[in-house]
């Protein structure tokens, strides 16, 4: 016990004495490291100016003002820890000694960061885009070095490693969603003019794509129905509100036409013998 508080007494004596002897150096460790982040964060701040008024896409202005923030920090790190009379090299030695352990240890995380940088660089889609990928769909949040996120109409957040968004293929719809329907008509009713009444009626909806015109035709024909089919370009973000207001009206505009949507039906013939 008394060899333990000796030792204690050692160790206090020692910080003592390094704090006496380095006091001053430690004062303006934390200074520079105060300084450094707050300059991190100005420079981060004016880079993503900078990048708003050259109107560059979102993604890269995010990347820019992280990375130049993470460079700023390092190198106040770096000066802090001289400042501060403690030996650096160690420490950079150690970790060029670990990078080969820790890359085995990694290597998920590290195929996410070398997408995410091309899919940076490249960028196949930005912020703000619709993205379909293995069943999942949404606008796209934002694009970081280990993970692309969506956000669906449901406000829910879907993380997707990016090693899964690079070497996979998906569909790019940009702001833009695509509804696909399909009513029946009585064959006895003129299919003109079931398109034409379809046709105005998806018009009257204000949430639709102004630059792209609906698409509407005969789909096929049904043992019991012509069927119209059609294809309207929505706002992803309202995706499943405008298509439920859409089927609405075309529901309300054929009724209004006086024009049946049947229902599947079978004439039975009965043979006596």
């Amino acid at each position: 016990m008394e060899e333990e508080l000796q030792q204690l007494e050692e160790l206090k004596n020692k910080l003592i004495l390094y704090f006496v002897e380095n006091g001053m150096r430690l004062l303006i460790a934390v200074f520079i490291l105060i300084i450094g982040f707050w300059l991190a964060k100005r420079i981060a701040n004016l880079v993503t100016k900078v990048c708003e008024k050259k109107q560059l896409d979102p993604t890269l202005a995010r990347f820019f003002a992280g990375f130049s923030k993470l460079v700023i920090i390092a190198f106040a790190l770096i000066m802090a820890l001289s400042k501060a009379n403690i030996e650096v090299t160690p420490f950079i030695a150690l970790l060029g000694a670990s990078a080969f352990g820790l890359s085995l240890a990694v290597q998920g995380p590290i195929s996410n960061y070398g997408a995410g940088i091309v899919l940076i660089v490249t960028r196949p889609f930005v912020v703000g885009d619709t993205l379909t990928l293995n069943g999942l769909c949404g606008t796209v949040d934002s694009v970081n070095l280990g993970n692309t996120q969506l956000i669906n109409e449901d406000e829910e957040r879907i993380t997707i490693p990016n090693r899964k968004v690079l070497g996979e293929i998906f569909t790019n719809s940009y702001e833009y969603k695509v509804v696909e329907a399909v009513v029946g008509i009585d064959y006895g009713a003129d299919p003109q003019q079931a398109i034409d009444c379809i046709s105005d009626a998806i018009k009257t909806v204000d949430a639709i794509a102004t630059d792209r015109s609906p698409d509407v035709g005969i789909e096929d024909f049904g043992d019991s129905s012509i069927n119209i089919g059609y294809r309207v370009w929505v706002p992803t973000k309202t995706y499943h509100r405008t298509r439920y207001q859409i089927n609405m009206v075309v529901y309300r505009a054929l009724e209004d036409a006086k024009i049946t949507i049947p229902f599947p039906q079978r004439d039975v013939h009965l043979i006596e013998k």
